[in-house]
């Protein structure tokens, strides 16, 4: 599972002209679901996003997390994070999960964040959505919750 972190001072997002979330300062997390990613990447990324220090704090060090920052979040799905851009011109999203096991593992994401931060705002899964987002920094994280892997 992979988020793209963005700290923002505001950001929202739309579907055919309608807003359906908005947050002042805090996260847009984009979130990509891929292909073997269960409920335990799910947490744990969601965990990890939550515990970041990604805040200044009164020296203006990154030494607060989104809670101590009293941050707000915002969670869209966005499959085309998943893709797989080695080779070619095009990218293939084989990488990706499909949409009928992604959605319940982004719905799960978001229970799972949401138990800790109440107010997260979410995009419409699925939709063609639009971002308006005011970078602060900018800062960027890119995280990746990869797979169990089975040994035999």
């Amino acid at each position: 599972m992979i988020a793209l972190l963005q700290r923002v001072s505001e950001a929202e997002v739309t579907v055919d002209g309608e807003s359906v979330a908005r947050i002042g300062p805090g996260l847009l997390a984009l979130i990509g679901v891929e292909r073997g990613d269960t409920g335990r990447e799910a947490d744990k990324l969601a965990h990890r996003m939550l515990t970041l220090r990604l805040f200044d704090d009164e020296q203006g060090r990154m030494n607060h997390d989104i809670a101590q920052a009293g941050g707000q979040l915002l969670l869209v799905s966005q499959f085309t994070l998943a893709a797989d851009t080695r080779s070619g011109r095009r990218p293939g999203f084989s990488t990706a999960a499909a949409p009928e096991l992604a959605r319940p593992l982004f719905d799960g994401f978001v229970q799972t964040v949401r138990t800790s931060h109440p107010h997260a705002g979410t995009g419409r899964f699925g939709a063609q959505m639009r971002i308006a987002l005011v970078n602060d920094g900018p800062v960027t994280f890119h995280l990746r919750v990869e797979p169990a892997t089975t040994t035999r």
